[in-house]
């Protein structure tokens, strides 16, 4: 040190640096004090560490919980090692397999060496009187899983939980005890709850699109909703129909070969503004079974190319080529045809093929009707089966007798309501007939054994033909199978009596008596005459 200039300003000592007010040791403790700042754990004045922000003794942290630690050489807090500790003596339960502590008595973890509780014994069922194990209410658990009031129940709690209950709770409750099992229904409340009691809004729309499951079924609630909202104005329908539509469209589309592929994916697209386009308009748009028959047909056609004539472009098709996949599925001339001369224009508009090989084929196909009909020990053979054998099934009957002896098409069965019977004349109204149509015994027979049948089904479907499938009032390709036992579809059983009805009446009068186009009959004519009708010299 120098020779003293001056006393320090805070502790009097000497002060041997020119300029300096403070001494050694006060300027040491001032740079040391400017170096501390407060600790935001602790609130003390420390020196703050840059790697964490806090004091050195407050940055000791355990790994796992980040909880402090007092020693430096330590990783884990007090608890933590312990719990580490406590996991080391863990091992494998020889019985459930799972990592527990085992006892030195049974050799098992605990909860395996914990007594089960004893079953209680069978009691009387309050309901159907037998000695069963008991589920609920004093019943037996077939009993329990069949009491309606257990629905009513679920929603009257599921009302009392929450907050705003909306007012459309109590109606659907009703709307599903009508249509679906107690268990089945719920099970919907159930996941109604949880749907209502999210953070989301409850909004009827947004609870069904919530409520939809991803895949080709949006799941049985989302259906009883949409029912329920479409029907009282409360939401709109869902598009699950064009969904799976789209779908199935675009597997056709995928399973054209690559080359190929883009011309018929665009020429699905303009196929789809155009339908967009007719329903805007009010016309009659092409129906999606229409869509993916076309583009069914295209992928057959591009397979074909590829694997049998070795082309990978649409411009080298020639007629030849079409003439080849044409003659694959002869029956199927007509239809394929017309496909492909939509497709082939369309293509020769986007400039994909310069020429239509189309343009010169014809389908070479007369209207007449060339479908198969019954012989005499046939019909016999059914009218028998549909009126003296019981155990056939009452739908099979009154469809059979229907398309046997009043040749009513499946559409006409499907839509035969119970308003459309008189039963004092013993008539019913088929599809568009203009009159009612008189039913011989066994025929009102066939219909009062389904009408029996029917009045099982607690439903509110207003048509005859009801099902498990079509009874919450949505249809179901039902009829396409009833007559699977007998061995002979429908249309087959119906062709065989419009052919003779036309074959020995006059067509007009046929097409008078059931609605049809005057033209329509006119495909039943035979082209030859049965010897057995000629008069005999």
């Amino acid at each position: 040190m120098g020779k003293r200039q001056r006393d320090c300003v805070d502790c009097g000592a000497p002060v041997g640096f020119l300029g300096r007010e403070h001494c050694c040791l006060c300027m040491r403790r001032m740079r040391e004090q400017a170096a501390k700042a407060s600790c935001p754990d602790c609130g003390k004045q420390r020196v703050l560490l840059d790697s964490t922000g806090r004091c050195t003794l407050c940055s000791r942290r355990c790994t796992e919980c980040d909880h402090p630690v007092r020693r430096a050489d330590a990783r884990l807090c007090k608890t933590c090692r312990r719990k580490a500790e406590l996991r080391t003596q863990r091992q494998l339960c020889p019985r459930c397999g799972k990592p527990g502590y085992l006892r030195d008595a049974t050799g098992w973890c605990g909860s395996c060496s914990r007594p089960r509780p004893g079953k209680q014994p069978p009691r009387i069922c309050r309901q159907c009187g037998q000695l069963r194990r008991h589920s609920g209410l004093g019943l037996c658990s077939p009993c329990y899983q069949r009491q309606p009031a257990r629905l009513f129940i679920r929603a009257d709690n599921l009302i009392a939980r929450l907050d705003d209950p909306p007012r459309w709770l109590g109606e659907f409750t009703v709307h599903l005890s009508a249509r679906h099992n107690p268990s089945s229904a719920c099970e919907m409340i159930t996941t109604l709850g949880r749907l209502l009691t999210s953070e989301h809004p409850n909004h009827p729309q947004t609870i069904l699109e919530r409520a939809r499951r991803p895949g080709r079924s949006i799941g049985p609630l989302a259906r009883a909703l949409e029912d329920f909202f479409t029907a009282r104005g409360l939401a709109l329908p869902t598009d699950q129909s064009e969904r799976l539509a789209a779908g199935r469209r675009q597997r056709r589309i995928d399973a054209v070969p690559s080359p190929l592929r883009p011309a018929v994916a665009a020429f699905d697209t303009s196929r789809m503004q155009a339908q967009q386009r007719a329903r805007r308009a009010g016309t009659r748009p092409r129906s999606d079974h229409t869509l993916e028959t076309a583009l069914a047909i295209l992928r057959d056609l591009a397979v074909f190319l590829v694997s049998q004539r070795g082309k990978q472009d649409w411009a080298l098709v020639d007629v030849h080529d079409i003439e080849a996949f044409l003659t694959t599925l002869p029956k199927a001339r007509k239809r394929r045809l017309t496909v492909l001369r939509q497709f082939f224009a369309s293509a020769r508009a986007q400039r994909r093929v310069l020429v239509d090989p189309t343009r010169g084929l014809t389908a070479r196909e007369s209207n007449a009707f060339r479908g198969r009909t019954l012989t005499r020990d046939q019909q016999r053979e059914l009218f028998r089966r549909w009126t003296t054998n019981d155990q056939v099934h009452p739908h099979e009957a009154l469809v059979g007798m229907l398309a046997l002896l009043h040749g009513a098409a499946s559409w006409e069965t499907r839509t035969l309501k119970i308003t459309d019977i008189d039963p004092h004349a013993q008539t019913v109204r088929l599809g568009k007939r203009p009159h009612p149509v008189p039913l011989d015994p066994a025929s009102w027979s066939a219909l009062q054994r389904c009408l029996a049948h029917r009045q099982a089904w607690p439903t509110d479907n207003p048509h005859v033909l009801v099902t498990k499938g079509t009874k919450t009032g949505r249809a179901a390709a039902y009829l396409s199978h009833v007559l699977d036992e007998c061995g002979f579809p429908p249309q087959m059983v119906r062709s065989t009596r419009l052919v003779d009805l036309v074959n020995t009446l006059d067509p007009k009068l046929v097409a008078a008596a059931f609605g049809m186009d005057p033209q329509a009959p006119l495909i039943y004519l035979a082209d030859h005459v049965d010897a057995c009708r000629l008069p005999q010299p």
